[in-house]
């Protein structure tokens, strides 16, 4: 089967896993919003049975989406959805949001947009987690991440690795509080926050 494959996701699946099974233990359902290839919903799908695994990315990336989720024949998996964070969602309310890899990928205003979205649709008392690199105090906590960062420029000079202060402005102004922020391989970390 000609399946889309990230080697990121294979690399950082088990330790995203082990926040997983902390935060989402009493989840039913979860967005994930950027699911990419579709392989962390596959994985957190199989992994986490109590609860619907919803995938959601732009539109370009559904199709292989689905070709993971046809594979996998899975009953907590959902249909994948189009979501573009410049446009409403389709998605009205959600107990749990997940991301990985993606606020270093879009523009600073599409972050905003992001936080602005998880603000309508996650729920009071709801679990937003998010896996990344970040910086700390305006500086590179690798040599990686600093080589990482000239990449994401030469690709689109909008991206790049933001700044875990900044994150939290946003995190803070959409009504949700940190609640833990976990060291991860090669540089990442995974940010967790609830909303009040």
């Amino acid at each position: 089967m000609d399946l889309p494959f990230s080697q990121a996701c294979e690399n950082n699946k088990a330790v995203i896993l082990e926040v997983l099974q902390r935060y989402f233990a009493d989840v039913d359902y979860v967005l994930e919003v950027g699911s990419g290839t579709g392989q962390h919903a596959v994985f957190f799908a199989e992994h986490l049975p109590h609860l619907y695994w919803q995938a959601a990315d732009q539109q370009d990336y559904l199709e292989g989406i689905n070709r993971w989720l046809d594979w996998a024949e899975r009953d907590n998996l959902l249909p994948p959805l189009p979501l573009d964070v410049n446009q409403e969602w389709p998605v009205s309310t959600a107990p749990a949001i997940f991301s990985a890899n993606t606020v270093h990928i879009m523009s600073w205003q599409e972050v905003e947009r992001f936080f602005s979205g998880i603000n309508k649709v996650l729920e009071v008392g709801g679990i937003f987690c998010l896996y990344g690199p970040f910086n700390y105090d305006g500086k590179f906590t690798s040599e990686s991440n600093a080589n990482f960062e000239q990449l994401l420029k030469n690709r689109n000079p909008l991206s790049g690795i933001r700044d875990f202060e900044a994150v939290q402005g946003l995190a803070e102004q959409a009504g949700l509080v940190l609640l833990d922020d976990l060291a991860m391989p090669a540089n990442n970390r995974c940010l967790v926050w609830k909303k009040q």
